[in-house]
């Protein structure tokens, strides 16, 4: 069972104006998948301060998978990818152009997602839309290759000898 952390991002349910959708919703669909939901937050629309939510995530709880929900949109304040490039060391660019294909199915605003995933140390980073709706169909789209990329993100470097020629 891999460790999950769940991070919100909206100034809205940060300042108590708004209750927050997508984390629980997401939640619930990584526990009943067999993730164990480790952490929770919510963040403002910050750059700053969602690196640090992921950072902390990542570094300090060395949580396997971190999903962030909200801003991936075009508005001004939409800045959760440009804060998780800011800390990841390598990119995934096959799970956010599966969500953005299968997104296409539902509503050709799909396209205008810019969520990303990433690597930080031996945790996967995967942004989602704020929409509940979107944010379920954005996970469901990959949860499938999920438990095989962290299989190999946490490998012990002892367990990849036996793949040496």
């Amino acid at each position: 069972m891999f460790t999950t952390a769940v991070i919100t991002v909206s100034d809205r349910c940060f300042r108590g104006e708004r209750t927050d959708g997508s984390g629980p919703q997401v939640a619930s669909i990584l526990k009943n998948a067999g993730f164990d939901v480790t952490s929770t937050d919510t963040v403002p629309d910050e750059r700053e301060l969602i690196s640090a939510a992921i950072v902390h995530a990542a570094d300090d709880l060395d949580t396997a998978l971190i999903v962030t929900t909200g801003g991936t949109g075009l508005a001004p304040r939409d800045v959760t990818p440009e804060a998780t490039l800011a800390v990841c060391e390598r990119l995934v660019p096959g799970i956010p152009e599966v969500m953005r294909m299968r997104g296409l199915a539902h509503t050709e605003r799909a396209m205008l997602s810019r969520g990303v995933a990433g690597i930080r140390k031996r945790s996967l980073i995967i942004n989602l839309p704020g929409s509940p709706k979107a944010a379920s169909e954005n996970l469901e789209a990959v949860a499938d290759a999920l438990e095989h990329a962290l299989l190999m993100l946490r490998k012990e470097p002892s367990d990849c000898a036996s793949l040496a020629p």
